[in-house]
């Protein structure tokens, strides 16, 4: 089969298209054939050796992906060949045309969700649903900021706080992005690249603030964004490239907090609750991964110059 392997940490460079040996799947595992696999910012902090979790060389990337069933090993009951799903994290990377993964792993793609959308469910909509109900405990009602929201995990940050009955303000910066979270199901969007956008989110609030902030840049937004919460306001943090310098009195003063969060550290009981959540929004059409572009397999390269540039717009999938 055909894999894009790691052998060296560095650029985007260092992924190449190899052929390799296509695994067999052992007791409790799977083999999925990859029909698109996701590609998140977070692959590529694993590729230059500098994100919170290092994969051990060689490794094939990816975490998301979507497919089909090619064969069980022994002891797996949940699932049989020839039926559609996601992967929430694999044994051997979804970068792929084969990729072996836990049964536990693997997860029923409704008919209406193509491949491409199923490689944009996981860590997205984990996510999103992991920050804004375990760590924020979002209420309806309530005013939700996501930055970047028109990108994967921000549209799905969109999609389910609209349907938990939340007001969203959304940035993005392209008036393509702005439309499509604005379809998507934010109140208002705003262009993060004017400077009055900050009194703006003060205004469309009546001056209270915002409940709720997913943030995906603390390092360039967070100081900022705690002037912006409304009292025993939240930040989640979901993404960071630096370090960042806050001042605590923006906290004391209004009883309010931030949440660091790391998908990988998702129980089983809590994942189980996740992944009946996103079921059912995928389901019923609540959630609607966006694919913003697709890509071959061997122009890996390129898709992961693409998910770190301004001006997200839904899910970057390779297909297969």
């Amino acid at each position: 089969m055909k894999a894009i392997v790691v052998r060296e940490f560095g650029d985007p460079e260092v992924m190449r298209l190899e052929e390799v040996p296509t695994p067999s799947p052992g007791p409790g595992q799977v083999l999925v054939r990859i029909r698109a696999a996701g590609v998140n910012p977070a692959d590529t902090y694993a590729r230059t050796g500098a994100g919170l979790a290092k994969p051990q060389l060689p490794y094939t990337p990816g975490t998301d992906g979507a497919g089909e069933i090619e064969a069980v090993g022994a002891g797996v009951h949940r699932v049989k060949p020839g039926e559609r799903v996601y992967l929430a994290r694999s044994v051997s990377g979804t970068y792929a045309e084969y990729a072996l993964a836990l049964e536990s792993q693997v997860h029923a793609l409704p008919k209406q969700i193509s491949f491409s959308q199923g490689a944009g469910v996981y860590v997205p909509y984990a996510t999103a649903w992991r920050a804004l109900t375990h760590f924020a405990k979002a209420r309806a009602g309530e005013t939700l900021l996501v930055h970047g929201a028109s990108g994967g995990v921000g549209i799905a940050a969109v999609q389910v706080a609209r349907a938990g009955g939340m007001t969203i303000i959304g940035t993005a910066g392209t008036d393509k992005g702005r439309e499509l979270a604005l379809r998507e199901g934010a109140n208002h969007v705003l262009d993060h690249r004017v400077k009055s956008y900050l009194e703006e989110i003060v205004q469309l609030t009546g001056g209270r603030g915002v409940d709720v902030i997913l943030e995906m840049l603390s390092n360039v937004n967070l100081g900022a964004d705690l002037k912006l919460l409304a009292p025993r306001g939240r930040v989640v943090v979901i993404g960071s490239r630096g370090e960042v310098t806050v001042n605590p009195r923006d906290l004391m003063g209004k009883d309010a907090a931030i949440y660091g969060m790391l998908l990988w550290n998702m129980p089983d009981d809590e994942a189980a609750v996740t992944h009946a959540a996103l079921a059912a929004g995928l389901d019923n059409g609540t959630l609607r991964p966006v694919v913003g572009l697709e890509l071959k397999l061997a122009e890996a390269p390129r898709a992961h110059r693409k998910v770190m540039e301004p001006g997200a717009f839904g899910k970057i999938v390779l297909v297969t």
